[in-house]
């Protein structure tokens, strides 16, 4: 019988990439003699000549005011995690006093934002306001709003200082994407693959976030100010039941869900997964795999998007790490892999042996990259947020380890052990590489605690926070697995002979299989320690972890270390993707960042206790003191006085306590240098109290409203 296949709906066909301006909407707008100008630059990275700026700022013009842009603007990411822009309308005097659209090949080129307010780490003085946006033609230009008197031309860029100081997260990721590029480049000439695809990282981010109602929102000032609840009673229902998770998605929910998608694939992300996560109003959306520069780029269009669409549907979207105590936090995953010439994913195991060798080569790599960098990559993800959330409800924990499953944990202890391979599916088979079985995908079970998982054909780092920008834990992974794959190919080579010898159907010679399974038996001997598929949560692990010498670094400061570290200053400079000097301006900037986070959310916890909820704790007492009072002499004999009573000096005694330790947050937080932990400390023994007042102080006198409320309203 013949299989009828339904159409795809048009609102994906038709509109995706409308808003995107793409080299085959360049076709439209400008000569083929542009076109292939621009798709040289993109592709191999040739300049552009001003007269061909000038055409293709042009086309990008008529291009947008078609849609109703009125402005531009240079889309970029400073230091402050997010993006940034300034809009300049396309505006210009004409010679009779009147006015024209204009936007040059220079306006597309090149910007000049103050650069005087962004942090910096100390590579510019606050006088020094000149910063400067250069023009990523790798990244298409979009138009937000489109059809709409807010359109505006966004145009993604890089952003550095007038000595050429790097003050993004784009630019590092560029560099390190060419490092991972030389890299593989030379892997590709030692197992002899070819190809005319420029060899690459591509990346996949799951974006997980909360939906909250905007009138509960507002009535909140922690959310609005710290993007969490400072305060919050766990309700007697909240995840526990496991009924949310891929559960039915509310109307009102999927309604929004829907105008996202649709806002996305009109500017050319290629979202594809949403549902209901595990916490009650927890969400995720993931898209396709792309090339990683562009995924970066669409992953923070992504978040605005998910914000701007919450507004017009009566919610507020939290991205924050951990915006509800006692539930699940949010996260990125970041589904990592690479590409080679060839056009072939190279963390997919493969049909042949050849093919496994080189996936075992790389996979290798990347084992020796995370036991090397795991210092540097906990640090990558390092934020005052992601503290509170790694390490439990679902988040992996602190100390890197990698996951590999039953399967290839068996194979890679068999090549640690030297001597014959056998795969359990397979059966024994010869010596050597090249005689590996096939390794099919998937061939084992996932782990939810595991930072660093394989899962099948990529490599999930789920440790990245979901308020985070993925630039910067990307250009840390590219550079480490650049640096792994350095050293490999130098000891493979090393051991080859100069001379030809008689070659195999492959085109390798018995030298080449002998001295490779040689590098991975040692690479694999030496940082195999890295390796572990149990529970990551259990306290054996971190018992174990410390035996093997794996870093736990718990906190964001302890973890900050590894960005001053020699070994790390000489990585970021070898490759060429930041000075030792930048380096220090990002442990700086991440520094201070935790603890001005600390400081506000200690600020704002105090305003919270005594404006809001010590009136209503005393308000409360009160009653009950005249509830006790009221009584009468008769009454006093009997059952009621004595309950009102004891719960009137429990209330008295909960008072007192939570009055002490607002004192105490007090007296930390006016220290002229306060101690963000002794901060912390004082609020987490304030915020005690008041969840147990919430508990016993009636809903209609409490001032927030309640967890219960927020997850399931």
């Amino acid at each position: 019988m013949k299989t009828v296949m339904a159409d795809t709906p048009p609102c994906v066909t038709d509109t995706f990439g409308r808003d995107c301006f793409t080299l085959p909407i360049l076709r439209q707008y400008a000569t083929e003699k542009v076109h292939e100008a621009l798709t040289a630059t993109i592709r191999d990275g040739r300049p552009l000549a001003s007269d061909i700026a000038d055409q293709i700022a042009n086309a990008m013009k008529k291009w947008a005011m078609e849609k109703g842009a009125t402005h531009f603007t240079h889309w970029f990411q400073p230091l402050t995690g997010a993006t940034a822009e300034k809009h300049d309308a396309f505006l210009a005097p004409d010679p009779n006093g009147g006015v024209m659209a204009c936007f040059t090949g220079r306006d597309l080129i090149q910007g000049e934002p103050d650069a005087s307010s962004f942090p910096s780490g100390g590579l510019r003085a606050t006088f020094e306001a000149r910063g400067f946006t250069a023009w990523d033609p790798t990244s298409p230009a979009f138009v937000v709003n489109a059809g709409t008197p807010l359109a505006v031309l966004c145009i993604p860029c890089v952003f550095y200082g007038r000595n050429g100081e790097t003050l993004d997260g784009k630019v590092p990721l560029l560099r390190s994407q060419a490092a991972l590029e030389k890299q593989l480049r030379r892997v590709a000439a030692l197992f002899e693959i070819t190809g005319e695809v420029r060899p690459h990282a591509t990346l996949g981010v799951e974006q997980e976030y909360f939906l909250v109602d905007r009138a509960l929102y507002d009535a909140r000032p922690d959310l609005v100010l710290c993007g969490r609840t400072l305060y919050g009673r766990i309700p007697a229902r909240h995840q526990q039941m496991e009924d949310h998770y891929f559960g039915r998605v509310p109307p009102r929910v999927l309604a929004y869900m829907a105008d996202v998608d649709a806002a996305l694939w009109r500017l050319g992300v290629p979202v594809k997964t949403r549902h209901n996560e595990v916490s009650p109003a927890q969400f995720e959306i993931a898209p396709v795999y792309e090339e990683q520069n562009l995924a970066v780029d669409h992953n923070l269009l992504t978040m605005q998007v998910l914000r701007d669409t919450a507004e017009r549907h009566g919610f507020v979207c939290l991205p924050h790490e951990k915006p509800f105590a006692g539930v699940n936090g949010s996260g990125k995953h970041n589904n990592w892999s690479l590409v080679g010439p060839d056009g072939r994913n190279w963390l997919s195991p493969g049909a042949t042996p050849h093919e496994n060798a080189k996936f075992l080569f790389v996979l290798t790599a990347v084992l020796k990259a995370v036991d090397e960098r795991a210092a540097l990559l906990r640090a990558s993800i390092s934020s005052a947020a992601n503290d509170r959330r790694l390490g439990g409800n679902e988040a992996p924990p602190v100390v890197m380890s990698v996951y590999l499953g039953e399967q290839l944990d068996d194979i890679i202890a068999q090549i640690a052990a030297g001597g014959q391979l056998a795969c359990r599916d397979s059966g024994q088979v010869e010596t050597g590489i090249p005689a590996l079985p096939v390794l099919p995908r998937d061939a084992s079970d996932r782990n939810r605690t595991s930072p660093f998982a394989f899962t099948g054909d990529k490599f999930e780092f789920r440790a990245v926070g979901s308020g985070q920008s993925c630039a910067w834990p990307n250009t840390v992974l590219n550079l480490a697995v650049a640096s792994a794959l350095d050293d490999l190919c130098a000891t493979l080579e090393a051991r080859l002979p100069a001379q030809r010898q008689p070659r195999d159907a492959n085109g390798h010679t018995a030298v080449f299989h002998s001295a490779l399974q040689d590098v991975l038996r040692e690479a694999i001997k030496l940082h195999g320690r890295v390796v572990f598929s149990g529970d990551g949560y259990s306290s054996e692990w971190a018992e174990e972890a410390k035996r093997r010498g794996l870093p736990n670094l718990t906190d964001t400061p302890a973890a900050l270390e590894a960005l001053v570290d020699p070994a790390t200053v000489r990585l970021f400079e070898t490759y060429g993707v930041l000075t030792e000097r930048e380096l220090r301006s990002r442990h700086t900037v991440h520094q201070e960042a935790w603890e001005r986070t600390i400081l506000m959310e200690g600020h704002c916890a105090l305003d919270l206790a005594r404006t809001f909820l010590l009136p209503a704790v005393l308000a409360w007492e009160e009653q009950l003191a005249a509830m006790v009072a009221a009584v009468k002499p008769m009454e006093i004999i009997g059952r009621a006085s004595p309950s009102r009573r004891l719960l009137y000096e429990h209330m008295v005694d909960q008072t007192e306590k939570f009055q002490k330790a607002i004192n105490d947050l007090d007296e930390a937080l006016a220290d002229p240098e306060p101690a963000p932990s002794r901060v912390v400390a004082a609020v987490n023994q304030v915020r005690t109290f008041a969840d147990a007042l919430e508990s016993v102080v009636p809903n209609q006198t409490w001032p927030l409203p309640c967890y219960g409320k927020l997850f399931f309203r």
